[in-house]
Parts: C-alpha cells; sequence; structure tokens
C-alpha cells in the first residue's frame, strides 16, 4: 500500500520534512544564526508576545489580503526575501521558487549569492522579479551586474546595507559549508541518506554561484570562487556609496538592513523606494534586538516618507498580520519558503504561501477585519515593555 502524502497544515510541517529530504549543512545553513543565536531565536520569539485582538459581529465578507509594494499589487503583504545558495536546498530551488511567486502574484527576489543566475530566472521565469545586490570591492563586478539586472528588466534593486563585514555562523564553520559541497566522508554518508536530492543535483547543470563564475576574472572554479567571495564583500560600503548605486541603477531601490531609527532616517533622506526592517535572520550582529521589536521605532521615526518592509522571524500568517500591525506596509520571508522549497520543491514554495495567507485571512477574520490594507495597531494587544527600555 503507497504511503499517503503528509498533511501539511503549518510552516513548521514543511520544516520538518525539509530537514529530512535537505543535506545537514545546506539545512544548517538556513536555520542558524551568527555566535549565540540569540538574536535568531528572538526574532520568531518576540511575535509570540504580541497577541491579538478579538473582534466580534463584523461583516466579514469580502475579505482580501492584497496590497501593493512600490506600486505594483500583490496578492498579499508578503514577498520572497533573497536567500543565498537558494539553488543547493534545492535543484534549480532559485528557478521553482521564482516560478511559484510569480504563479501565486508575489515578488520574488534573486540574491546576488544564488546558484541560477539573473538569466536562468529571466529564461524560466514568466514575470519580472527583484534582483538583490551586495556591494563588492570589485566596482567593475558590481557596475556589470547592476547593468545585468537592468537589462533583465528586474522591477526593483534590493541593496544589503548589513552584510559589509560577514558574521560568523559556528555550524557553517563545522559543517565545512560550500557549494557545491565539498565530497568529504561525512558529507557523502549525508547526501547519500538523501537520494531524491542528490539525483535532481546530477540533472542539472546549476550547482555554483553562476551569477560571479564566468562574470570574474580569474573566477573558474571553487577555490577560486571561495577566494575572491571572501575578499570581496565592501567595508567601505557608506551612504555616498548608496547615492551613487541608487543614481547608477535609476529604478525603485530597496534598503535592505535597517535595524535604527537613525539609520531609517538616513535611508528616507538617499530617496529609498523602500527599505527593510530586517538583522538579517539573525545570522549577522548576534545579540541586536529582533526586527519586530525595533519595528514601531522605525516607523516613528521616517512616518509616510518611503514604504517599510520586515523581515526575520515570519513562520506564519499570524506574524504577518503583528507585522503589520506595527506599521509594515509588507513582510519578506525567508526560511519559510526554504522550508518548503527544500521539502517538496516549487510545490513546498506554493503550499508556504497558501499556509500563510490562509492563516493570514483566517485570523484578519476573526479579528473583524476585512482588507489586509486597513490592519493597524487596534487589531494587536502589546506589552507596555514590548520595546524596552534601553540606555
Amino acid at each position: 500500500m503507497p504511503l499517503s502524502a503528509p498533511v501539511i497544515t503549518c510552516i513548521d510541517d514543511l520544516k520538518q520534512l525539509y530537514q529530512k529530504r535537505t543535506p545537514k549543512m545546506f539545512y544548517d545553513y538556513a536555520e542558524s544564526g551568527s555566535y549565540t543565536e540569540q538574536t535568531f531565536r528572538e526574532n520568531s520569539t518576540d511575535f509570540a508576545k504580541i497577541r491579538l485582538r478579538q473582534r466580534v459581529a463584523r461583516d466579514l465578507t469580502g475579505r482580501s489580503s492584497a496590497v501593493s509594494m512600490i506600486g505594483t499589487p500583490v496578492a498579499m503583504p508578503v514577498a520572497l526575501a533573497p536567500v543565498g545558495s537558494t539553488g543547493m536546498q534545492h535543484p534549480d530551488g532559485e528557478i521553482k521558487a521564482a516560478r511559484a511567486a510569480a504563479a501565486f502574484g508575489v515578488p520574488f527576489t534573486l540574491s546576488t549569492m544564488s546558484v541560477c543566475s539573473i538569466e536562468d530566472i529571466v529564461e524560466h521565469s514568466p514575470t519580472p522579479f527583484w534582483f538583490q545586490l551586495y556591494v563588492m570591492k570589485d566596482e567593475d563586478f558590481v557596475d556589470a551586474i547592476i547593468e545585468r539586472a537592468r537589462k533583465a528588466n528586474c522591477s526593483a534593486l534590493v541593496l544589503t546595507l548589513d552584510l559589509q563585514i560577514l558574521g560568523q555562523r559556528h555550524k557553517d564553520l563545522k559543517n565545512g559549508l560550500s557549494t557545491p559541497p565539498k565530497l568529504t566522508l561525512p558529507n557523502l554518508i549525508n547526501i547519500a541518506s538523501k537520494p531524491a536530492w542528490a539525483l535532481g543535483m546530477l540533472g542539472t547543470p546549476r550547482r555554483t554561484f553562476r551569477n560571479i563564475v564566468g562574470h570574474v576574472k580569474g573566477v573558474t572554479d571553487l577555490a577560486d570562487l571561495t577566494k575572491w567571495a571572501n575578499e570581496q564583500f565592501d567595508p567601505l560600503l557608506d551612504w555616498n556609496k548608496v547615492k551613487r548605486i541608487r543614481d547608477q541603477w535609476g529604478g525603485k531601490l530597496i534598503l535592505k538592513g535597517i535595524l535604527d531609527a537613525d539609520d531609517a532616517r538616513m535611508a528616507a533622506d538617499v530617496g529609498a523606494d523602500a527599505m527593510i526592517v530586517s538583522n538579517h535572520g539573525g545570522r549577522q550582529l548576534d545579540g541586536a534586538l529582533s526586527s519586530i521589536r525595533v519595528l514601531p521605532s522605525i516607523v516613528r521615526a521616517v512616518g509616510d516618507q518611503t514604504e517599510i518592509y520586515l523581515d526575520s522571524g515570519i513562520r506564519s500568517g499570524q506574524d504577518v498580520l503583528k507585522a503589520l500591525a506595527l506599521g509594515a506596509k509588507s513582510t519578506f520571508i525567508g526560511r519559510s519558503y526554504i522550508y518548503g522549497l527544500g521539502a517538496m520543491g516549487q510545490a513546498g514554495v506554493t503550499k508556504a504561501l497558501e499556509v500563510i495567507q490562509k492563516e493570514l485571512d483566517i485570523s484578519m477574520a476573526l479579528c473583524g477585519v476585512q482588507k489586509a490594507s486597513q490592519i493597524s495597531r487596534e487589531h494587536v494587544l502589546v506589552p507596555a515593555d514590548f520595546e524596552g527600555n534601553w540606555v
């Protein structure tokens, strides 16, 4: 008798399947933070401190989760965040995630450090996508990849500001993380226990960082790539460089990695179309506050000057509702869709989006809200000391 398909009711169900089906080094890459992982944990646990305000005897017909992001209509206030090495979580992972996002009606953001290239996504995705830029010391590379994104008709540039220096993630060092994986005995044993993943990887030519290999002089193999990447993140990235990139790009600009009200004011002054309140999923500065905890102060600082989004910690539609209630216009998910991708490929990304949308819709209804665009502070209960009294 064939085994019945697993019943997926929440993001955690996808996470459990993901852990079973994806090699350990790539599971750990996604499911980890820097140093003690305090910020990584609190990104999620701080959402639990916010409670929803149940309301009754309301008209709940005609509900809609649709909003807009930088002028583009989206099916719900969720975008797929840029995640490095997504094509190692599942064969051709970026292509499959982009297709799922396009079909669902939400934005997909391709990472600079993706396995599938900008050109791969253009070839296989039916709609324009967003491109995330890491600023490197190699200005020729930066100029060229911005031009490639423009040629691909990417509808927004997402500039990451919080990875000038790479945070240490203990699990990645212990696992010897690399893309593609090094064929050590422990890795071979673990990969042998994930046959579907291994067969899929054998069947695709996309197994390295294709935005870089072939586009940087002297980078032709894994050793060259590793050496180049380790030396290239630009510690001199400042607001003047942000302005230069803004002018060079000329299109919609989203600044990612804002976690302080003063930086939010600078981002607004630079003329960003949107900013993402984010601590890189707890993967950079361990001990920093969670994104949801600092969100209200950033909303107060910049008001309506620019659109404010939030990532880091979103694991449910209720988390999306809470973020919107505290002032975000929309949210980004990374791990939540990666769980689905690693578990079930493109269908898993679709399932993750369906789960979040259903949770958002039901929670909106029970809070007495018809439209996601109407969610406000009155729909949640927040502890008086939630933001903390830091000195």
